[in-house]
């Protein structure tokens, strides 16, 4: 058990999906605090919003231990909406196309797209470009 925990804090992905897993806690309970506000697209842009601050902070500090200076700045929250275009998508299909409830589309919508943003989060942040 100890052996893969070490594996675990080894590994970017495990961090990014812890991180990601706290990120994603206080985001959708910021979503879930507005959709009695906010029709569910605003809900959901300002909690992204709140979301790309944090996973900017959280990646640069914990789950990549670096960052490529302004490049990564600038670069995650394309990455970010990518993924944004991607959850709407996912949330329209799920809601209105699907007529299921509101509340459980952000989560499908990170299922779908947590792998995408690793990849490309891992690019911005990588000390240097991978090989293709």
């Amino acid at each position: 058990m100890r052996a893969i925990v070490a594996r675990c804090v080894k590994s970017s992905f495990a961090r990014f999906v812890v991180f990601g897993g706290v990120n994603t806690l206080v985001t959708y309970g910021l979503y879930l605090a507005l959709l009695p506000l906010l029709p569910y697209q605003a809900s959901y842009t300002v909690a992204y919003l709140a979301g790309i601050l944090i996973a900017y902070l959280f990646n640069r500090k914990f789950v990549f231990s670096s960052h490529r200076g302004l490049r990564s700045a600038v670069l995650l929250p394309f990455v970010y909406l990518a993924q944004y275009l991607v959850s709407l998508l996912v949330l329209w299909l799920w809601i209105d196309k699907g007529g299921l409830r509101p509340a459980l589309g952000p989560l499908i919508a990170i299922a779908i797209t947590v792998p995408m943003t690793y990849l490309l989060s891992r690019e911005i942040f990588s000390k240097r470009p991978r090989k293709a």
